[in-house]
């Protein structure tokens, strides 16, 4: 039986009927119910009723916090989220605070939180704390390569270079939660990328803890000499190092990240036998047009195909809700608004919207005033209009059978590959 799910934000709101509110651009008042639930939840497990996790939205410091998860989740029922990074030590630190950084709306489910950090006993102590509101898994970050991160305590990425650390580390997790735990983590650092060698860090760490989850995020990190954004373009994309996992470790599952911008490139590498794809910053900076395909495409489930109107409707309802929640401006408006500022990527009136939004944020108290004030810059046939269909693009991963690595057979574990598999290969 799990711990009781401690949600302290308010339940999502359904979405609202077409023009309950939101006429033309125009807002009349809903008053929202100010609530702290904390509801005990033995269903929030990965296999509660959820469906599998064939579709990710990356954890993104700055980014995928509660609000964006929040329109995430109104777009998209089925996708998996991420919190960003959550260091362990500020888990241990703010016990007395915790849902600030913790707390969810139950909604949210299946959601994975990741942590990071380079202590034992802080992270075993942080999963403990953690494990209290009932996320779906917890991950660890062995893949960022910023020098936040990956500079400060040596983690990130840099734990790459210790994967006996890691595999202890998953253990100390492991046993603090009652839920699955997995790695997230490039697919080498600096000089040491051969598949070789993230054959051996992948092995290491699943003989030495209960980790059977590891997310591949297909480039290499830079330490030294290049920022996070060109970490996230210069090193190459080896998708073969992916696909080759696949058939090294038939025993663990891999999410495949890095590079995948569209709808289709997800269902073209699934076709191809990825495990789960992970998207990044495609589902941040285009939310309408990504996450609102995953739910039909990806898991081929039907889908309402709100509108963004709609979307917009119940997501106001939401943010006036929390106003203030955690003290005063705490969060504002302008923080509300941020993950709604790429819903009209590349539509009329987009530009002129974010102009507006701009003037805006400078006076409005309420998300209510702050739509009122800026909608009327979108024209109705792209605020009514249901997701349309993505061109479809032949060719993604049609090639990848033939730059397959060699196999990786110096497993410490015999049981993630047939010998007879590895003889016929050879």
């Amino acid at each position: 039986m799990r711990s009781a799910a401690r949600h302290s934000l308010l339940p999502l709101p359904p979405l609202a009927a077409p023009g309950s509110f939101l006429l033309h651009g125009r807002a009349r008042l809903l008053l929202p119910q100010r609530a702290r639930t904390r509801a005990a939840s033995s269903s929030a497990t990965g296999g509660g009723g959820y469906l599998p996790p064939l579709f990710s939205v990356a954890p993104m410091m700055d980014w995928t916090d509660n609000h964006y998860r929040t329109l995430a989740r109104l777009i998209s029922k089925h996708a998996w989220l991420y919190t960003e990074m959550v260091v362990a030590e500020t888990i241990v630190h703010q016990r007395e605070n915790l849902d600030r950084f913790l707390a969810f709306p139950a909604e949210q489910h299946p959601i994975v939180l990741q942590i990071g950090g380079s202590n034992l006993d802080n992270l075993a102590k942080a999963t403990e704390l953690a494990n209290a509101y009932s996320y779906d898994e917890i991950n660890l970050n062995c893949g960022c390569p910023s020098g936040k991160v990956a500079g400060h305590g040596c983690f990130g990425a840099r734990l790459m270079f210790d994967p006996e650390f890691v595999g202890e580390a998953m253990s100390a997790i492991a046993a603090n939660c009652n839920v699955p735990v997995s790695v997230k983590c490039r697919i080498g650092v600096d000089d040491r990328d051969s598949y070789e060698e993230l054959c051996e860090f992948v092995d290491k760490v699943v003989s030495k803890s209960p980790t059977m989850h590891f997310i591949i995020h297909a480039r290499k990190a830079l330490l030294s000499g290049l920022s996070p954004a060109e970490n996230r373009k210069v090193p190459p994309l080896k998708y073969e190092y992916y696909f080759a996992l696949l058939r090294d470790f038939p025993d663990v599952q891999f999410t495949l990240n890095g590079g995948i911008t569209t709808i289709d490139q997800v269902t073209a590498s699934i076709r191809q036998g990825a495990h789960r794809v992970m998207v990044g910053r495609a589902a941040y900076n285009n939310p309408w047009n990504m996450l609102g395909h995953v739910d039909s495409e990806v898991y081929g489930m039907p889908t309402k195909r709100s509108s963004r109107r709609q979307i917009l409707e119940s997501y106001q309802v939401y943010g006036d809700s929390i106003m203030g929640q955690y003290g005063p401006s705490r969060p504002n408006v302008r923080q509300l608004v941020k993950p709604l500022l790429n819903l009209f990527h590349s539509e009329p009136g987009n530009g002129l919207w974010k102009r507006k939004a701009d003037s805006t944020l400078r006076h409005c108290k309420t998300l209510k005033s702050f739509l009122e004030e800026t909608l009327d810059a979108i024209p109705d046939s792209v605020l009514d209009a249901p997701i349309g269909k993505e061109p479809s693009i032949e060719g993604h991963f049609a090639d990848m059978d033939t730059l397959l690595p060699p196999r990786y057979s110096s497993l410490t574990n015999g049981s993630y590959e047939s010998p007879a598999l590895v003889t016929a290969s050879t």
